[in-house]
């Protein structure tokens, strides 16, 4: 062992358990000090100081440090703690690691372009002052070159993907980091240090805690453990957000409050015990990491169709339609009811995720790529690979792209999904006294059926802003090039 110190960065992994650099480091060097940095290069460019995923990364940092403290004194080790930091990342880091003495900064690895060439830079400047840098492998299961086919090649469908990612994912993958082995390796926090506030950070208290989104590595466990009971129903419960179905853990996955691979050892000793939920579960893990696959591999996709050629489809410049769709009032309840639930909560559950993207690029014909800028905007579980590769699927430009001919029918997506109207009743309350046959579609309500309901169109609820059957018939006019 290195009698040196270290500097762990942590980013998206605000937890210190099952943390793949943190339990390098402490391996590795006799003192660890970790840092966490409030980035300007991304916070200055945020359309609003009222944004939830501040607060959220805001509160679990301030656990993060507590906890921090905790394994340390648990190891013996008296004024441990997590080093804060507001500024450009690049900048904060190099000083940082100049004025602690370090030898070397480990991170755990990103991989989207933006956090690549910033790492880079870190790397290089680190370099200059003989400061080593290395990164790991934490946030996702398998990563990069890890999972290719028999010629070596990433793979474009995610279905032999996944058999290939199953039968990698073996023990010695999922097993957790033991970082307290060696927490008495963390350094005694600086003096002076102190926790900025969110204020200081110049943002704004939301209303993360109205809606029930617990923070930090607590609760991301409590949520977990509310779930598991849950878990063998996942298959069948998953798809109809008026049910409590799924995990609501993607914003802790998001942020690395909870670990990836804790999640996938209790999905796989569920799914190896023939429990259908969990095997379900498990898939949908593997569709993140393919995400990320992608996106490392394939970085145009940020800008471009996965699919070169569909880079030729003429989306329409529709303004009017654009605006309807993100205020929620198209005239197609579930669709209004989703875009409601995200301006309200931050949230979207993943089909209404899929109908709302395929209602705009498949019924409104406008890019995919503004509606996956809007979810970039509004999401507090936005991550690039994951949106990116949901919006592509869904307007069938992406990798294993839902074939272009099959278009999401916003009607019966609702009859089946939400048959008794009750999420759309939750978010689009003026539609409360519609009955359950008709609250799917109420344009198709006779004017007395209206009227016994209390519903005027165009004052009470909007007209549909578009005929279904007429813009699937543009769609695949649009797709045939």
């Amino acid at each position: 062992m290195s009698s040196y110190s270290a500097l762990v960065w942590i980013r998206r992994d605000l937890r210190c358990d099952d943390h793949a650099a943190l339990y390098e480091a402490l391996r590795r060097f006799e003192h660890v000090h970790c840092a966490f940095v409030f980035d300007t290069d991304i916070l200055d460019v945020l359309p609003s100081k009222q944004d939830r995923r501040v607060e959220f990364i805001h509160g679990s940092v301030l656990q993060l440090h507590e906890n921090l403290q905790k394994l340390a004194e648990r190891a013996g080790v008296l004024g441990g703690g997590l080093i804060v930091r507001h500024g450009s990342a690049v900048e904060c880091i190099v000083q940082l690691a100049q004025s602690l003495g370090v030898v070397e900064v480990l991170t755990n690895r990103d991989y989207e372009p933006q956090a690549i060439a910033r790492d880079q830079r870190v790397k290089n400047a680190l370099q200059q002052q003989g400061i080593a840098f290395s990164d790991y492998k934490d946030q996702v299961l398998l990563d990069r070159n890890e999972v290719l086919t028999q010629k070596g090649q990433p793979y474009n469908v995610f279905t032999p993907y996944k058999r290939a990612w199953l039968q990698k994912m073996d023990a010695f993958q999922l097993k957790a980091y033991p970082v307290e082995k060696y927490a008495h390796h963390l350094a005694i926090l600086p003096k002076s240090e102190v926790l900025p506030t969110l204020e200081d950070l110049g943002f704004v208290r939301t209303n993360l805690q109205s809606i029930d989104l617990p923070v930090g590595m607590l609760g991301a466990q409590d949520l977990l453990k509310n779930f598991l009971p849950r878990l063998h129903a996942y298959k069948d419960a998953r798809d109809y957000p008026a049910r409590k179905g799924v995990s609501y853990l993607s914003v802790h996955l998001r942020f690395g409050t909870v670990s990836i691979r804790q999640l996938a050892r209790l999905a796989q000793k569920q799914a190896l015990e023939g429990d259908e939920g969990a095997q379900t579960w498990l898939s949908e893990l593997a569709w993140r990491d393919f995400y990320f696959m992608i996106l490392w591999h394939y970085p145009h996709v940020v800008t471009h169709s996965f699919r070169p050629a569909y880079d030729d489809i003429q989306w329409d410049d529709a303004p009017d339609l654009w605006q309807a769709w993100c205020e929620g009032r198209t005239g197609y309840p579930l669709v209004d009811a989703a875009m409601r639930q995200l301006h309200q909560t931050g949230y979207m559950h993943n089909r209404l995720r899929m109908i709302v993207a395929s209602f705009l690029t498949k019924d409104l014909g406008i890019d995919w790529r503004k509606g996956e800028q809007y979810f970039a905007a509004h999401l507090n579980d936005y991550d690039l690979a994951a949106n990116n590769g949901g919006w592509q699927w869904s307007a069938s430009t992406g990798c294993d792209a839902q074939p272009w001919f099959r278009i999401f029918n916003p009607i019966t997506q609702s009859q089946r999904f939400d048959p008794d109207g009750k999420f759309i009743r939750r978010y689009v309350p003026e539609l409360t006294k519609v009955c359950n046959k008709h609250i799917h579609f109420p344009a198709g309500m006779t004017s007395f059926e209206l009227q016994d309901c209390g519903v005027q169109l165009g004052r009470d609820y909007p007209h549909p802003i578009v005929d279904h059957a007429v813009a699937r018939q543009r769609t695949l006019m649009r797709f045939n090039l």
